[in-house]
């Protein structure tokens, strides 16, 4: 979890300076490019080439078109509003994942898990403090990538029943390569990374797969009500990093908020 923590953090920071000379679709394609590149050395070294199929080409579209979506409103975040609000904002993916799984996976919604997203949307008004005759874009970009990266989620769980790790992290790097192309090459104009750009673009390839596996193998060793609480210490450790690297103020509120967000998932988590 502390290596998840440290490669978040590593790609916020990338993403934001990288975020003055390339828009969201390039980093995304380039992004996209070095996963590529580190999935198939990896998988070559692994030997699990072999599992790559075609059998769920339909759904690891779905799951990836999600992705991408989420990722860039992730990334166009990081330039609008302080990093620890996009942290925050980001946590309630497993909120939405909770009311997504009534529709898209037939799971019953009850009147617990009912109050805990109740007590998640709370939190959230508190994080963003939403002026409806003014929305900041940031926010409702940080709000929207939850939501899509829940899809994910819930996407990613249905693709773990019949395929392997390899199989899914390749079509996630091939498939959003193609879209951030068409995204990135739909005007002709596609900029490319230049001098100190190259490698915090190959960072933020690296970090983006190096978090996943991370978190992926802490759930694989201890529990999600033990794994998830520690990855809330990633809001602390990106405010901290916000003051001292871009002079942005510590917001109580956004504590506060992010308090609620987490007691929610918490609670959920002992659900289960």
């Amino acid at each position: 979890m502390i290596g998840a923590i440290a490669a978040f953090t590593a790609m916020a920071i990338a993403g934001r300076t990288v975020g003055t000379a390339l828009d969201t679709f390039e980093i995304m394609l380039f992004r996209s490019l070095t996963g590529i590149l580190i999935v198939l050395v990896v998988g070559w070294a692994c030997g699990t080439l072999r599992q790559i199929n075609t059998q769920q080409l339909g759904m690891h579209s779905a799951r990836n078109l999600f992705h991408f979506i989420g990722q860039n409103l992730w990334f166009l975040a990081l330039t609008l509003i302080p990093l620890a609000q996009v942290f925050a904002l980001e946590f309630t993916t497993p909120i939405w994942v909770i009311l997504l799984s009534s529709i898209l996976l037939q799971e019953r919604l009850t009147a617990p898990r009912l109050m805990v997203a109740g007590v998640g949307f709370v939190g959230i008004l508190i994080v963003a403090r939403p002026d409806m005759n003014n929305l900041n874009l940031g926010v409702v970009a940080a709000a929207g990538c939850a939501i899509f990266f829940a899809l994910t989620a819930i996407y990613t769980r249905k693709l773990t029943q019949t395929q392997s790790t390899t199989c899914i992290l390749f079509y996630l790097t091939v498939m959003q390569a193609i879209f951030g192309l068409i995204s990135a090459g739909y005007d002709g104009d596609i900029a490319i990374p230049s001098g100190p750009i190259i490698p915090l673009v190959v960072l933020i390839g690296f970090a983006g797969l190096t978090a996943h596996f991370c978190l992926t193998k802490a759930l694989s060793i201890a529990p999600a009500s033990t794994v998830m609480p520690i990855d809330f210490a990633r809001l602390p450790t990106i405010a901290i990093v916000g003051m001292l690297v871009y002079d942005e103020p510590i917001d109580t509120v956004v504590f506060v908020g992010a308090g609620l967000i987490f007691v929610a998932n918490y609670i959920n988590l002992r659900l289960r």
